[in-house]
C-alpha cells in the first residue's frame, strides 16, 4: 500500500463517484479503476459497492478513510518539515566570532537579514578567540565563524568567504608620544612594544610582515586573548596594537586611535568560515545570505595586520590564498584620510 493507492481511494470515497474522481487526480477512469482494485486485492475485500448510479463505502472502506487521511496528512507534514529545513526555514546556526566582527556591523547585517528571511530558524552567538574558531567549526562545536584572516589555517574541510575588509588604525594610551600626531607611519612603530592575538599566525607571520614595514624588530609583543584585553593593555601603556577602523567605536578610558598610513595593500580583513561539507539547510542559507552581502573591491593587495586585522600568510605550511589577491573587497573611504 503507497500514498499513491491512499491518494485515489480517498479521492473516489470523498467524490462518490469514479469518474469525477478521474477527473480531480488528472487521469482516466479505467486506470483510476484499476488502482482501486489492485488496493482492494491487497487489503483482501472491496472497499466501495459500486452501484449503477452511486459508489458507496464499505464498512471496511469506512474504516480505511480515517486512517488513509492520517497516513496523506502525516506524509504531507513530513514533507513540509523536510523542505523547510532544506530552504533554512528551521534548524539551529551556531556562530563563533571575535569581538571585532561585532563592531564591523557585518555580523549584525547578517542576523538582521538572516532573522527576516528565516524567522523560525533559531541563532546561537558565541565569542571566541580567533586562534579556536576553525577548530571550532570543525569539531562541530559552532557551525560558522566571523574570523580575521590571520588566524585562518588552511584546510580543505573549510569554506572560506571574505566578507568585508578595513584600513588599520593603531590604539594606543591617550599619554603615548605618538598620540601627538594627526598619523601613524610604520615606521614610528620602530621599537614599540606591540599588542597581539596569541596565535601562531599573530606571533609569526604577521609579526615577520610587520617588521619588514616597520624596519626592524618590535622591543616587545604582548599578547591578549580578546579585543577589550588589548585595548586594556594599549590604554595601560604596555604597547600599541593595530586594529581594524571600525574598533575606534569602542571609547575605552585612557584609549585613543590614530589612522595607521600603510601601504594601500596594507587592511583588515574579515573571513567567513564554515565547513565546506555542511548539510544543515539553516547553515548553508545563513552562508549564502552572508556571502552574498560581500561588496567588490576595485584595488589590489594582500590582507595584513596585528589585532584584529586579516592576513594572507603562511599557516600550516601552505599559503591561504584569499581572494583579496585577485579582487579586494572595497575597504572603508577612510583608508587614506583622517577620521
Amino acid at each position: 500500500m503507497d500514498l499513491r493507492h491512499l491518494r485515489y481511494f480517498l479521492a473516489v470515497a470523498e467524490e462518490r463517484h469514479f469518474g469525477r474522481a478521474a477527473r480531480r487526480l488528472h487521469i482516466v477512469q479505467p486506470a483510476l479503476s484499476m488502482q482501486i482494485r489492485a488496493l482492494e486485492d491487497e487489503i483482501g475485500g472491496a472497499l466501495f459497492v459500486r452501484t449503477s448510479r452511486r459508489v458507496e463505502l464499505t464498512e471496511a472502506g469506512a474504516l480505511l478513510v480515517v486512517e488513509a487521511q492520517r497516513a496523506v496528512a502525516q506524509a504531507e507534514r513530513a514533507k513540509a518539515i523536510v523542505q523547510q529545513s532544506l530552504r533554512g526555514d528551521i534548524g539551529k546556526v551556531r556562530i563563533g566570532y571575535a569581538g571585532n566582527a561585532i563592531l564591523t556591523g557585518k555580523t549584525t547585517d547578517h542576523l538582521r537579514a538572516f532573522r527576516k528571511a528565516h524567522p523560525a530558524a533559531e541563532i546561537e552567538l558565541r565569542e571566541m578567540p580567533p586562534s579556536r574558531q576553525a577548530e571550532a567549526v570543525l569539531t562541530g562545536e559552532v557551525d560558522v565563524g566571523y574570523c580575521p584572516a590571520f588566524a585562518l589555517k588552511v584546510d580543505p574541510r573549510l569554506s572560506v568567504q571574505p566578507i568585508g575588509a578595513w584600513s588599520l588604525v593603531v590604539a594606543m594610551a591617550e599619554e603615548h608620544t605618538l598620540a601627538a600626531h594627526r598619523r601613524v607611519t610604520p615606521k614610528m612603530l620602530a621599537g614599540e612594544p606591540l599588542i597581539m592575538f596569541p596565535s601562531e599566525e599573530a606571533g609569526g607571520d604577521v609579526l615577520k610582515r610587520l617588521i619588514l614595514m616597520i624596519g626592524r624588530e618590535p622591543r616587545r609583543v604582548h599578547r591578549a586573548d580578546t579585543t577589550l584585553s588589548m585595548l586594556s593593555l594599549a590604554g595601560a601603556g604596555l604597547g600599541v596594537a593595530l586594529a581594524p577602523k571600525p574598533l575606534i567605536q569602542v571609547k575605552v578610558p585612557r584609549v585613543v586611535y590614530r589612522p595607521f598610513v600603510a601601504p594601500k595593500n596594507v587592511f583588515a580583513e574579515l573571513l567567513l568560515i564554515g565547513r565546506a561539507d555542511e548539510t544543515s539547510g539553516a547553515v548553508r542559507a545563513f552562508v549564502k545570505l552572508a556571502s552574498g552581502s560581500s561588496d567588490r573591491a576595485t584595488s589590489q593587495g594582500a590582507p595584513m595586520g596585528g589585532t584584529g586585522a586579516g592576513l594572507g600568510g603562511e599557516a600550516g605550511g601552505k599559503r591561504w590564498r584569499s581572494p583579496l589577491f585577485r579582487r579586494p573587497l572595497v575597504t572603508d573611504p577612510f583608508l587614506r584620510r583622517d577620521f
